[in-house]
């Protein structure tokens, strides 16, 4: 296995897993769900929701109705299902069952169920949320009988046991629990799928991956196209094709962009000066780091890092 060491003295910026580099830039915030049972004829509403949701079928099996005239998709126990910046939807057990808002999920409680569900959601970073929501489809549906499915289940009802159990530490162990289930469906659908969108796609590729993980692994260095070429065993010229056609910019302008997605985050959380940030991501001087920044973000670092923490301030 080859390593990639920063260029640069002083603690990396950003994460040498592009997958854990992303979801780290997103800041997530989890909500879990109180546990859903129900018996007999039920329907649940879901109002349209800007980010991500998760959930798992413990017992039995539900419809999940897009209300934009999608076909209706079949849930059945131990199945595991992701929703991306969905429409309006419903959770039913028949498709005329009428439904009751989301709201009624806090309070079900139904002693001879015949349907389980938990789960919960996530809010992220405006500034990244299209760093993941720009790459994954509507909808990844895991089922019970995927071979990738057998972890998935298990923090599934650890989840599930958790929130019915609701002891010291709770709110952490559950925290914790979502996003584990979250990158495992993740790896899921990188798994599932024959070509993933952007990075998650290009992670999949022997050669084009081999150089995303380089480049993420040390972004203060200055790469070069014969390095990253190299580094996926391909010509310049088939590596650089293949890398816009899979990220949908070029390696340099990536690199670019990531580096000032690492900058944004540590200016919007303050922790570390402008100087530093120019060092850790690979620009000569705190000018020239500057000049970059205004060009990709449209403001001077000063100014985003003050107007953020304004915001901060406020919030």
């Amino acid at each position: 296995m080859i390593s990639y060491v920063s260029s640069k003295a002083g603690p990396p910026l950003g994460s040498s897993d592009p997958i854990a580099g992303a979801i780290g830039l997103l800041r997530p915030r989890t909500e879990v769900y109180p546990d859903f049972s129900a018996a007999g004829p039920w329907a649940l509403r879901f109002d349209a929701y800007e980010y991500v949701r998760i959930g798992g079928v413990d017992r039995g099996e539900c419809w999940l109705v897009f209300e934009d005239g999608s076909e209706p998709v079949r849930l059945r126990e131990g199945d595991l299902f992701l929703l991306v910046n969905p429409p309006a939807y419903r959770l039913a057990s028949s498709l005329t069952a009428e439904p009751l808002p989301a709201r009624a999920l806090g309070d079900s409680a139904a002693a001879d169920a015949d349907f389980g569900l938990c789960g919960g959601q996530f809010w992220f970073d405006e500034a990244n949320a299209t760093l993941l929501i720009d790459v994954l489809p509507r909808l990844v549906h895991v089922k019970a009988g995927d071979r990738r499915n057998e972890q998935l289940a298990q923090v599934a009802q650890l989840l599930s046991t958790e929130v019915k159990n609701r002891t010291v530490g709770s709110s952490l162990v559950l925290d914790h629990l979502v996003q584990i289930l979250f990158v495992h469906v993740l790896r899921a659908h990188v798994d599932q799928t024959d070509h993933p969108v952007g990075w998650l796609g290009a992670l999949c590729d022997d050669g084009v991956g081999a150089a995303l993980r380089a480049l993420h692994a040390d972004v203060s260095h200055r790469w070069s196209l014969p390095e990253l070429a190299g580094i996926a065993r391909m010509s310049r010229s088939a590596f650089a094709a293949a890398f816009k056609k899979q990220l949908g910019a070029a390696p340099g302008e990536y690199l670019i962009q990531w580096r000032m997605n690492l900058a944004r985050d540590a200016l919007r959380r303050n922790t570390r000066s402008i100087s530093d940030l120019a060092v850790a991501t690979g620009y000569e001087s705190e000018s020239a780091f500057s000049t970059a920044f205004r060009r990709v973000v449209g403001s001077s670092p000063k100014q985003y890092r003050d107007a953020t923490g304004d915001r901060t301030a406020r919030t």
